[in-house]
């Protein structure tokens, strides 16, 4: 292999791609232990030390494992030894869900507490996770948006922030290949023994690829067919924004709604995306709603009956198909009004009057305490889901319904408008 063809080299490329031409002057690395993301250690810190970029490294501890704080510990040793900041996180699962999805929600949220003005993470994800994810997904009956599976550059919001940008730039490379480069460099390292647990998907779609390699289905055919997909969203995005531009209608702050009639009238795939961002964009949802459950919505509001998904509510009305956030959703989602705290991760309620009271959804009790709606109030359905502020149970402001004390309600979204949030998608 020459030198233009060396890890190092294609490392340095790819940072330059997402990166640059103006790098930022810190990033941070998401550093488990593991071969590849030792090995993408090894690599940023070579390339930083070049590019004067500062690095600070992060390392969740989901302690599944009694390994676990001493495979955070050699990290820690690593990074003391090259030179850069290193941090430990912890996370307890309270058992409840899926343990994967539960991990993944816990570090994007653990490390978007974590990583102060750092704007980009570099995560180690390869190409046989690639294969490995399209694989997994395929088996889920994903379309286009599954299979295209991960990105090298993706905004993620997981908490209350504005987010950041998680960066993968070994996406094109081999498992095997990061292997063989900490092995020669002899770089520290742990094998997680969860990754040969075949109770877990990800571990069966690594055996599974094995076998399917005998058929040509191997890790790089996989992440090619990925690549051709992610092309294909890309226009099909943007279609979507085109069709938006002309379906959106004037909605309450906070909900949505889609002209009935020209909604109807366009392509499935079209609806289905529109929909899926729609849900995300009024629930603060950061993945897409399972494919099936998406599908059979989308039927029921063609139909005229509307329905619930993702923490959001589908009202189809004569001429138009509102989507709200779910009164069940947020029943019981309590703060405390102040200008610093967000309710519901999206509302920030604040005002001298009401400063210290309690941010409740209003909710059928707090509706029934208005004597008085506007002459064009925000429907019934529609307006439980609102915040409301209350002393006890008595309802003393609601915005939405320009009731009570005076006040102030802010929506913080992870994109100006709904357009530059599909966008994202």
């Amino acid at each position: 292999m020459t030198p233009a063809d060396s890890l190092e080299a294609r490392f340095a490329a790819r940072m330059g791609a997402l990166l640059g031409p103006e790098f930022p002057s810190d990033i941070a690395l998401a550093v488990s232990g593991g071969g590849d993301s030792m090995a993408m250690l090894a690599l940023a810190h070579g390339w930083a030390r070049v590019m004067g970029v500062g690095l600070s490294v992060v390392t969740v501890d989901h302690g599944l494992r009694a390994d676990s704080a001493a495979e955070a510990a050699m990290v820690a040793a690593e990074c003391a030894a090259l030179g850069h900041p290193h941090a430990t996180l912890r996370w307890h699962w309270d058992g409840s869900g899926n343990l994967q999805d539960a991990a993944r929600s816990a570090r994007l949220s653990l490390i978007d507490g974590w990583r102060g003005r750092i704007s980009h993470v570099l995560f180690a994800h390869t190409r046989d996770d690639q294969a490995e994810t399209v694989l997994m997904r395929l088996a889920r009956g994903s379309g286009v948006e599954g299979l295209s599976a991960m990105s090298e550059r993706r905004h993620v919001r997981p908490t209350t922030s504005d987010g950041f940008w998680q960066i993968r730039p070994l996406l094109a490379e081999a498992r095997a290949d990061l292997r063989h480069y900490t092995d020669t460099l002899r770089l520290p390292y742990v094998d997680d023994p969860s990754n040969d647990d075949p109770r877990f998907d990800r571990v069966r779609a690594r055996r599974a690829l094995a076998v399917l390699g005998d058929l040509g289905v191997d890790a790089e055919t996989l992440a090619a067919t990925a690549q051709r997909m992610d092309r294909a969203r890309e226009a099909l995005v943007a279609r979507a924004v085109t069709v938006a531009q002309d379906v959106l209608r004037d909605a309450p702050m906070g909900d949505l709604a889609f002209d009935r009639d020209a909604f109807a009238g366009v392509e499935r795939d079209t609806q289905l995306r529109l929909l899926a961002a729609a849900l995300q964009w009024v629930s603060g949802a950061v993945y897409r709603p399972r494919a099936a459950a998406l599908e059979a919505v989308l039927d029921r509001a063609l139909a005229g009956a509307g329905g619930t998904l993702h923490g959001a509510q589908l009202s189809v009305g004569t001429d138009t198909l509102r989507i709200f956030r779910e009164y069940q959703a947020v029943r019981d989602a309590r703060t405390v009004a102040g200008q610093d705290v967000l309710w519901d991760g999206m509302w920030r309620v604040s005002g001298e009057a009401v400063d210290g009271l309690t941010v409740r959804a209003l909710g059928p009790d707090g509706w029934a305490q208005i004597p008085d709606k506007p002459a064009r109030p925000i429907p019934f359905d529609a307006a439980q889901s609102r915040p409301a502020v209350f002393d006890g149970d008595l309802l003393v402001a609601c915005a939405a319904l320009f009731h009570g004390l005076s006040h102030d309600v802010t929506l913080h979204r992870p994109s100006a408008s709904f357009v530059a949030f599909l966008q994202l998608r």
